[in-house]
């Protein structure tokens, strides 16, 4: 039986970046069906009094280098964002409002690669709008689409659906209900998938 694999992500996230290259591969050899959920990773971290590991220096200098380690491990090209730390709120309400769209997988392809392959400032419009031109929006359908009231409902809704799972960081993600934390959790990820159903 194909099993649900539930990817919890935010695009400012380098680690969800990592998994996120990783999964086409994982769902090639398991089989399992993925399901994307935007959510906002401010908001996990207001809720539950985590913190990015960039606000504590020793930490962050030690994940930038760990990162480069995974993406080395994993074939995936990967360049850390001088501008970071960059605000993902809109960038997050587009791939909630696109989320069953046909141009959701495109959209998530360019802005993490936009993100952590060929780093951009995707706070800046003029940075932002050709990376949203590929995926097939121009500025004004971008705009209309993050103010939509029903877009931010449900990414605030996601993600405090998120909060009251337990998540409290991105990449997290979800096997039937048990949760695994971060891209460096993923052989147990892939465990749970291939273990029958108990």
């Amino acid at each position: 039986m194909t099993k649900t694999l539930e990817f919890l992500f935010d695009f400012g996230s380098p680690a969800s970046y990592l998994a996120y290259k990783r999964l086409p591969a994982l769902t090639a050899r398991t089989g399992a069906r993925i399901d994307y959920v935007p959510m906002l990773l401010g908001g996990v971290f207001k809720a539950t009094g985590n913190a990015s590991p960039a606000t504590i220096p020793a930490k962050g200098r030690w994940t930038s280098v760990d990162f480069r380690r995974w993406a080395k491990r994993h074939g995936t090209e990967f360049n850390f964002n001088p501008h970071f730390p960059i605000n993902t709120m809109h960038l997050m309400r587009a791939a909630t409002g696109l989320i069953d769209d046909t141009r959701f997988m495109t959209y998530c392809d360019l802005v993490f690669d936009a993100m952590w392959r060929d780093p951009k400032n995707l706070g800046e419009p003029a940075e932002l709008t050709p990376v949203i031109r590929r995926a097939g929006l121009e500025p004004d359908d971008f705009k209309a689409l993050v103010e939509r009231e029903d877009v931010k409902d449900r990414l605030r809704a996601t993600t405090e659906a998120a909060v009251a799972r337990g998540v409290f960081g991105a990449p997290t993600f979800f096997v039937d209900d048990e949760m695994f934390f971060g891209q460096d959790r993923m052989d147990f990820v892939e465990e749970a998938l291939v273990l029958p159903a108990s």
